[in-house]
């Protein structure tokens, strides 16, 4: 039974229980009047009065058929009244039929009040953009890694054609040594997209522990001391106290992968900045990056998360590729799977800023032992 018939039974079957309703009240009503022949006040008068027992009778013929005919208009528009207030669902039903077939690029775009129904086609709407928009960014992501991990692959397939074309005169040290930058390369490759893989919430949570990003920003600003100097960047560093909660390691990839952006897509000399802190309002621990560079619009901006895409092209550090348009993807999953906010905006002037905020911060104390 379709949802239009139950609806026109329902109203038919409404409007019929509303007639008996109505007819059973004027019987009530009819019972209280007195029970014997009823005369005109003037005796000169003939007319004829009903007795109480033949209004009753009449009511009940009279209702009946009353209740037939409302049963009848209560079907007839009650299936007009279902059907015009069904037709946004039947819209609704044949957007998700050709959606099933893999076209996510038809939209109901239904006009009228904002009722329920139009809610339910909006929502239907964004829906099947943000499918659309992961349909096609893992699409882009399935052929970005297939060539990332095929350039390796051509490249160890040259080097072996060479070497096997002049066997008489094989360069043996260079030959391995070639071979063992293009197979990490590779290895490196396949982590990144392992790591990528595995930052989910749920592994995060069976591993969390307090953690002050403050310390974990200030270690990163170590390690990669020889780096900037060798871009030739100036970082400066104001980093207050920020404790939260999280996956040690994938936090330090967080931080880490944020510092080695900010160095490398720098102008040259150039200048990063590197902040730490809790937002007095929410409470909320923010870890910020700003460097100069490119210029983005913000659409451009908030597209490099997406993985392979590289906002100023290949790294390259003494003629060998540093970076895989991994970075902000992975650091995008890990602030997600902490249950926090990523945010890429256009600097003034060209380059980058870039915002996450962690929304589970620990107590101070938590975390004294960590910075």
């Amino acid at each position: 039974m379709s949802a239009r018939l139950r609806l026109t039974l329902s109203y038919a079957g409404f409007l019929v229980a509303a007639g008996i309703v109505t007819a059973a009240a004027a019987y009530v009503i009819i019972k209280y009047i007195p029970n014997y022949p009823l005369t005109a006040s003037n005796p000169r008068d003939t007319s004829w009065a009903p007795a109480r027992g033949e209004i009753l009778d009449a009511l009940l013929s009279i209702s009946w058929g009353i209740l037939l005919i409302l049963a009848a208009i209560g079907l007839g528009g009650g299936w007009a009244l279902a059907g015009w207030v069904l037709r946004p669902l039947h819209q609704i039903n044949e957007a998700a039929q050709i959606a099933a077939t893999g076209h996510l690029d038809h939209r109901i775009n239904l006009v009228g009040r904002n009722d329920e129904f139009r809610q339910l086609a909006d929502n239907f709407d964004h829906m099947l953009t943000r499918l659309s928009d992961a349909f096609d960014a893992q699409q882009r992501f399935a052929a970005n890694a297939s060539h990332e991990l095929r350039t390796p692959l051509a490249v160890t397939a040259t080097l072996l054609d060479v070497a096997r074309s002049s066997p008489e005169q094989p360069d043996h040290p260079r030959l391995l040594e070639q071979l063992q930058v293009t197979n990490d390369r590779a290895i490196r490759i396949t982590d990144a997209l392992l790591r990528l893989a595995d930052a989910d919430a749920a592994s995060i949570r069976a591993t969390s522990v307090p953690v002050d990003l403050a310390g974990v920003a200030h270690r990163s600003l170590t390690e990669q001391h020889t780096e900037a100097a060798r871009h030739q960047v100036t970082v400066h560093g104001r980093l207050e106290p920020a404790p939260t909660f999280g996956d040690p390691v994938l936090l330090e990839q967080l931080v880490t992968n944020l510092v080695q952006n900010a160095i490398r897509h720098n102008t040259r000399p150039g200048t990063a900045y590197v902040s730490t802190g809790r937002d007095p309002a929410s409470g909320a621990v923010v870890l910020r990056t700003e460097n100069p560079g490119p210029e983005y619009s913000p659409e451009s901006a908030a597209r490099l998360s997406e993985p392979f895409l590289r906002g100023g092209g290949r790294v390259r550090v003494a003629g060998q590729v540093t970076g895989h348009g991994l970075g902000l993807a992975l650091v995008e999953r890990i602030v997600a799977a902490h249950d926090g906010t990523l945010a890429l905006e256009p600097r003034p002037g060209g380059g980058l800023v870039v915002t996450a905020v962690l929304h589970t911060p620990a107590p101070v104390s938590a975390v004294s032992t960590c910075a």
